[in-house]
């Protein structure tokens, strides 16, 4: 049975759980054949020898390590002078390479905005393109479709296509006045009644997570929190008429999008208003001075986390690497064409008077690295949108590249990409670092990403659950399709 609109509670009994996960994982023999097809490590019992571990937790990495899968899970992991193989298990040698637990994408759509308005679902390609790049569990963190994405998820759990684990997060929430932009479902909230029965619907739906954007005002806020706190899920948003202060005050659970979004640095902020080019004025403002310790405290005291997507705005700045040939072969010819377009004029002497500036990149980094110094949790996504450089899955590798160059350690990025999104799902003792007991949901990486940080790029084999899924044949299917679904 596909999920209509209207069934509510019924989405919850086909596998809408918070953390995303279906209340089974699957082995490959369930698959179908379909999803089988890309499947390259089908045993259920499986070693990963000899490799370069860098475990999420935070702790300092690890060489010559030995992980055992076990139906699914992760039984053992250590030294592999240390771990025995068990008895039938298949044993795969992966000395010179790196195995980090699957990302969690905490800000992965499942639609896709581009230059010249391009805007579309991607339901084929964006599932293949995050599992294909190691992300085993999405937030889809706002619904330009709600239907097809709990329809996408509800596919991906019953084997019958591959694709990560998906949390499904309500169509945006907004306030009266805001028109136009990239979204087409968005609920205009005008009272904290209606605020009220808009959480109550989508919490039926099976979404346990609510988005908030940029207009929404502080009353409606308050009561779409206090309501989705009262039926057990969360807020999350990207703010720009509530302070990140503000939203702090009112009990929101995550914030989008880090430094550029945080009107807290506007001198022209009203309340409940969004101001023209706040972003501009933000992203010039200095990240640790006075207001940017104080929201960062408020922030951590209140044990608010937030979303890093440096990947989404990179593609804003002049001369910046976004134009790597394997994103230009996965988007469809007339997005290509548009984008790169768009990135001529952005780089070419033509745009001097571009409103974003290299030193703009430089603070929104800065902030984060601040925040973490902090004591702030940092949980990281792609957002495929904007003028369409980041694409699903590629985005969120190239934020590991992003977040090294702000100054983390491999240990610190993999642990924001991770474990850090894992906790923020409230199911950080199922996955989100590879430890024992926990879902199998690893990425093998082709090289040493200690020493260079492209290696992120380089997937041979996805674990999700256990099963190893083929990255170069799922990204193989995509070539030429993101733009068209």
């Amino acid at each position: 049975m596909r999920v209509s609109r209207g069934l509510g509670a019924l989405t919850l009994l086909i596998g809408a759980v918070a953390d995303g996960r279906a209340a089974r994982a699957q082995p490959a023999a369930a698959l179908s054949d379909k999803t089988r097809a890309f499947v390259s490590v089908a045993e259920p019992t499986v070693v990963l020898t000899n490799a370069t571990v860098i475990d999420g937790t935070g702790a300092a990495p690890s060489t010559g390590q030995s992980i055992v899968i076990r139906d699914g899970k992760i039984a053992t992991v250590g030294p592999a002078a240390a771990v025995q193989a068990p008895a039938g298990a298949r044993v795969i040698d992966v000395t010179g390479q790196t195995v980090i637990p699957g990302i969690v994408g905490m800000h992965d759509h499942l639609f896709y905005t581009a230059a010249g308005g391009r805007r579309t679902l991607v339901w084929f390609t964006g599932p293949r393109l995050y599992l294909a790049s190691g992300v085993t569990t999405i937030r889809t963190t706002g619904a330009m479709a709600p239907y097809a994405d709990i329809n996408t998820k509800q596919g991906i759990d019953e084997g019958q296509a591959p694709g990560p684990h998906i949390v499904i997060t309500s169509p945006y929430i907004t306030g009266p006045g805001e028109g136009g932009g990239a979204l087409t479902v968005r609920e205009r909230l005008s009272s904290p009644e209606q605020a009220r029965r808009f959480v109550d619907y989508w919490a039926g739906e099976g979404a346990t997570w609510i988005k908030a954007y940029t207009d929404v005002r502080r009353a409606e806020l308050k009561a779409v929190i206090d309501e989705a706190h009262r039926r057990g899920i969360k807020v999350t948003g990207h703010l720009c008429s509530v302070s990140y202060s503000e939203a702090v005050d009112l009990g929101i659970d995550n914030l989008e999008h880090g430094f550029m979004t945080a009107t807290d640095f506007d001198p022209q902020k009203q309340p409940d208003t969004c101001p023209a080019g706040s972003m501009v004025r933000v992203a010039s403002s200095d990240p640790a001075g006075t207001t940017g310790r104080d929201v960062i405290r408020k922030m951590v005291s209140h044990h608010v986390p937030m979303t890093s997507t440096l990947s989404v705005m990179e593609p804003l700045f002049p001369n910046r690497p976004v134009t790597d040939q394997r994103t230009l072969d996965a988007m469809a010819p007339e997005v290509r064409q548009a984008y790169l377009a768009m990135r001529a004029h952005i780089d070419s002497g033509a745009a001097a008077n571009w409103a974003f500036t290299p030193d703009m990149l430089r603070n929104a980094m800065r902030f984060e690295r601040e925040f973490v110094e902090a004591g702030g949790l940092l949980a990281v996504g792609v957002d495929p949108t904007g003028i369409g450089g980041a694409l699903p899955g590629y985005g969120d590798q190239r934020n590991y590249e992003l977040l090294v160059e702000a100054g983390f350690s491999p240990a610190q990025v993999v642990q924001c990409m991770t474990a850090n999104g894992a906790r923020i799902l409230g199911a950080y003792d199922k996955f989100g670092s590879i430890e024992a007991g926990k879902a199998a949901d690893l990425v093998v990486l082709n090289g040493n990403l200690l020493a260079d940080p492209s290696v992120i790029r380089r997937v041979t084999t996805v674990f999700k659950d256990g099963v190893g899924y083929d990255s170069p044949k799922l990204i193989a299917t995509v070539a030429g399709r993101v733009g068209i679904d």
